[in-house]
């Protein structure tokens, strides 16, 4: 049986992305997206709570992001949870939750790009 792995997400960057140029000329990009949800506390009290989430896009996706994205701006992104984990010395093993986007843009925009415009 199949199963979905499917992420929706709509928020304001909290830096601008961060561009690298890989080994064989793959570029990538991670952002930092903050979603945010309000909510009356016990006492009747209006809280926000901010959630962060990192977002890798590769290829076009990567150059769009580094070119036309940046901090502040209102972001609309769709892609996958990955969950990955490392090693860091002295500290042991880390583990950490990212968003690999398939499609991206700026509600400040009307151009979105998705995947299957990285070819």
């Amino acid at each position: 049986m199949n199963s979905i792995n499917r992420v929706t997400l709509l928020g304001h960057l909290g830096k601008d992305p961060v561009y690298r140029v890989l080994s064989g000329d793959i570029s990538t990009a991670t952002l930092y997206l903050a979603t945010s949800e309000a909510y009356k506390d016990p006492q009747e009290q209006w809280q926000q709570q901010t959630e962060w989430h990192t977002l890798i896009v590769w290829g076009k996706l990567a150059a769009y992001a580094h070119n036309k994205l940046r901090k502040g701006m209102r972001v609309y992104a769709e892609g996958k949870l990955k969950r990955r984990s490392f090693e860091v010395e002295g500290m042991g093993r880390k583990q950490v939750t990212e968003i690999i986007v398939d499609r991206i843009f700026s509600l400040d925009s009307n151009r979105s790009l998705n995947v299957s415009e990285w070819d």
